[in-house]
């Protein structure tokens, strides 16, 4: 699980594993917190769990630091804002050990409930878009086996590790388990303009890496599509086009905020905790590899 500034959110995603009545000795949380200000490995640690702390504010250069210290026979992928529990996880564990499997993601439900008429528009037609279909991105939680995760030595340095780990999986090894994950929606157009500038650039740069990268063949990954929202969207949902305008309106903002000269990949990562707001640590707990210990 990396973790960047996500102090005042990290207690509840690990509560809600570590409290579960699913969650055993078995079950290896490692926390990479990378490049935090905050107080993220504190909250964490008090949950008992495992965490690394590196310096880089890097996703990737977390992912790549904790690989080496998991010892489980399935690797799962979280991201650390993700409502995911024990049940789904175990889930996705045991659709990775079927035969012929090399990865499995729950289906993205994305909860814009407490979002702005915009953003609920435009996911009216992101979430229909065919990209996401048997593809391991836009879960934040993905599970991958010991043996598809040794086809590469490590994360390289980009911003869309998720893509570079759907390219490193055959289509033909990906399943999606018969369960949801809830993605929660940005709650203002700004929000939304600022995470679509930052996927678009994620995916630019992914291609700039294969193309650059010689001997990287990966599954094909459907590249940017202009026409997707027209072709597979609205035209077979014609009443959606009030939704589609602000998609397409969506999408050029974003694209000329990443092009802008003041734009900053990282603007808006991690989460900061209001100075009004106190983060409660819950008492230290004893480390998993303790009390599985004491089971024998």
């Amino acid at each position: 699980m990396p973790a960047f500034n996500e102090e005042a959110g990290i207690s509840t995603v690990l509560g809600a594993l570590t409290e579960s009545s699913d969650f055993g000795p078995d079950v290896e949380i490692i926390v990479a917190a990378n490049g935090c200000t905050d107080r993220t490995a504190v909250v964490a640690r008090s949950f008992g769990v495992r965490v690394i702390e590196i310096p880089t504010p890097s996703k990737t250069a977390a992912l790549n630091a904790a690989d080496p210290v998991a010892t489980g026979d399935v690797v799962v992928y979280m991201d650390a804002d993700v409502p995911a529990d024990m049940r789904l996880i175990r889930l996705l564990a045991a659709a990775v050990r079927e035969p012929g499997v090399g990865a499995a993601v729950p289906r993205p439900v994305v909860d814009a409930s407490v979002s702005s008429w915009p953003v609920r528009s435009f996911y009216a037609i992101n979430a229909r878009l065919p990209v996401f279909k048997g593809r391991l991105f836009g879960r934040g939680v993905v599970a991958v086996s010991r043996e598809a995760r040794s086809r590469f030595a490590s994360f390289p340095e980009i911003t869309a590790d998720d893509m570079f780990l759907d390219a490193s999986v055959p289509a033909a090894e990906k399943v999606e388990v018969g369960a949801t994950v809830r993605v929660m929606a940005p709650r203002t157009a700004g929000d939304l303009i600022r995470r679509v500038a930052r996927a678009r650039d994620g995916n630019a740069e992914f291609w700039r890496y294969v193309e650059a990268t010689p001997g990287f063949s990966p599954d094909p990954v459907a590249g940017p599509s202009a026409t997707s929202w027209l072709r597979d969207v609205l035209l077979k949902a014609p009443w959606l086009l009030p939704s589609a305008v602000v998609y397409v309106s969506i999408i050029l903002l974003a694209e000329r905020k990443r092009r802008s000269k003041t734009w900053d990949v990282r603007s808006g990562w991690g989460r900061t905790t209001p100075a009004t707001v106190a983060v409660k640590v819950p008492g230290q707990r004893q480390p998993v590899e303790d009390r599985a210990n004491q089971l024998h």
